[in-house]
């Protein structure tokens, strides 16, 4: 999204709500879209008056939180639901839930549900706008969380944009950064993480945590390492509170070891419910992306491994990543020769195929 788009779409943030198809205009992904003060996200949840919203922001809570178990058994009642705002948010996170506990059949028909809902809207000539730009928003942020290819840019149009409700405009903004940042335009990604936070009149804790996270990724990319690092603390204020990490373990690849650098001596118990959602998490996460891509991300590193294979294929000097990570030149050495054992490669240069891109 370009920045005058951007800046429209974060300017108007009391529009929105719909859904066209029932009486209740229910809302898509009811957490991701409210606004409450850190610490009281539980709270904001009980709030929910509709009663199937209020059970799809529970499972909403219980996936961020980093319980993809009970996050999971909470949406297979809504998976069918006529209403295809609350069929949509349970088929998203119950895709992803099952991902992070290894369920990929299950997590597949989710996504299959999701791409057969946009299909079946976009060809509809007489499907309202709403619907359009709901299914849109949908089928982008699946695809891009994993790193498979855009069927549709429709979810980017200003036009769409302007009919979700304001919490989901700002988590559209993290699709489109992310994306943004897949394609190396770091420059961009930033731009859009800093316009739309910028323009951000509520807080809304999970856009947000989100947004300055792929901040993080964007700067690791640029070598700035302190203003990844100022980032990360930034999103870890405002996840710290209701305890939603998960977003920490999706993205641990791309963080370019800046969770190592910032968490792990301060908050040693959060540091390592993180790994393990990451083990987790990018297991599931590889078994849909790489066959569908043909891509061959490693799955057999430690986490510090991976952090460390990711920054020297990104070019960076072992004294970069020492100094960057906050370990000795030594250990970066001796986790390298670890990688390169285990990936069976002969030189640094080989590294790139069996990275995050």
């Amino acid at each position: 999204m370009e920045t005058d788009d951007l800046r429209a779409t974060a300017n108007t943030e009391g529009e929105g709500d719909v859904n066209p198809t029932s009486t209740k205009r229910h809302i898509l992904l009811p957490l991701i879209n409210s606004s409450f003060i850190p610490g009281h996200c539980l709270e904001a949840v009980q709030a929910i008056e509709d009663e199937k919203e209020r059970d799809i922001a529970m499972g909403e809570y219980y996936y961020f939180s980093g319980h993809p178990e009970e996050a999971a058994k909470g949406m297979e009642p809504y998976l069918a639901s006529e209403d295809t705002a609350i069929r949509l948010s349970a088929c998203l996170v119950y895709a992803y839930a099952n991902l992070a506990t290894d369920n990929i059949r299950l997590a597949r028909h989710a996504l299959s549900e999701m791409e057969k809902t946009f299909t079946e809207v976009n060809s509809d000539t007489d499907a309202p706008q709403e619907l359009k730009a709901m299914s849109a928003f949908v089928s982008a942020t699946a695809a891009v969380l994993l790193h498979l290819p855009l069927k549709s840019d429709l979810a980017f149009e200003p036009a769409n944009l302007m009919l979700l409700p304001p919490g989901l405009r700002f988590f559209s903004c993290y699709v489109q950064a992310h994306y943004a940042y897949l394609q190396g335009k770091y420059e961009r990604s930033i731009g859009n993480v800093e316009m739309a936070l910028a323009f951000q009149q509520q807080v809304y804790p999970i856009p947000t945590i989100y947004l300055r996270l792929v901040a993080v990724m964007d700067y690791v990319a640029l070598k700035e390492s302190e203003k990844a690092k100022e980032q990360m603390l930034l999103a870890w204020e405002i996840a710290r509170p209701d305890g939603l990490i998960e977003a920490f373990g999706e993205h641990h690849g791309l963080l370019g070891g800046v969770l190592e650098a910032t968490l792990k001596k301060n908050w040693p118990k959060e540091f390592r419910q993180i790994i393990n959602i990451t083990y987790s998490f990018s297991s599931g996460w590889r078994k849909v992306h790489n066959p569908d891509t043909g891509h061959d991300v490693a799955d057999n590193l430690t986490t510090t491994e991976f952090a460390i294979a990711m920054l020297t294929a990104r070019g960076w000097t072992y004294q970069e990543i020492s100094s960057h990570m906050g370990i000795s030149v030594n250990t970066v050495k001796f986790h390298m020769g670890t990688v390169i054992g285990k990936l069976g490669i002969e030189q640094k240069g080989d590294l790139k195929k069996y990275m995050l891109r």
